[in-house]
């Protein structure tokens, strides 16, 4: 065995025989009830209390207990106080610098809106009774247009002349143009 355990064997030891033998007699000291009158409630803390003698002759002071205060007073009422709003008991701090000022309004009128990108792919051409027709894809749906054709009420064909379709988008009255190859 070596000398650390024979000295801890020996603090047990004697640990455990204060335990046993020790003196168990309980204290003498007996909490009383305080006698308060109305003067004295209303200013507790405006004298130092006189010292009194217990039951072992010892002096002893007065012993006030205060009101206790509401919780409300101190972190304010329930759900009022959180984390993410920055008040209450646990205030958050940042060290991180205070993001730049917007920058200032501009005078400018907004841009006038533009008509979105051409949805369709085109497959192909053709002719057909002395017309040309173009074969176009949206998604699923496959499409056979000519001049003057309108497409799904937001596009119509305006003119074919390969190797450009001029098509007007019916919302903003604009005209765009594909390129649909040219002549074969």
């Amino acid at each position: 065995m070596k000398p650390y355990q024979i000295v801890m064997g020996v603090a047990l030891a004697a640990a455990a025989g204060l335990a046993l033998f020790g003196d168990n007699t309980p204290s003498g000291d007996i909490a009383e009830p305080v006698a308060r009158s109305a003067a004295a409630s209303a200013a507790p803390a405006a004298a130092a209390p006189a010292p009194r003698a217990g039951r072992d002759n010892k002096p002893q002071a007065d012993v006030a207990i205060l009101r206790l205060t509401p919780r409300a007073m101190l972190v304010g009422e329930s759900g009022e106080a959180t984390f993410a709003s920055g008040e209450g008991v646990f205030l958050g701090q940042s060290w991180n610098p205070p993001p730049p000022p917007p920058p200032p309004p501009s005078k400018e009128p907004p841009p006038a809106p533009v008509a979105p990108p051409m949805p369709f792919t085109v497959l192909g051409k053709g002719v057909a009774d002395g017309a040309w027709e173009v074969y176009l894809a949206h998604g699923d749906k496959t499409y056979v247009v000519r001049n003057h054709t309108v497409i799904d009420g937001t596009y119509r064909v305006e003119k074919i002349a390969p190797p450009l379709m001029s098509v007007t988008y019916l919302p903003l009255n604009q005209v765009q143009q594909i390129n649909i190859g040219v002549l074969d």
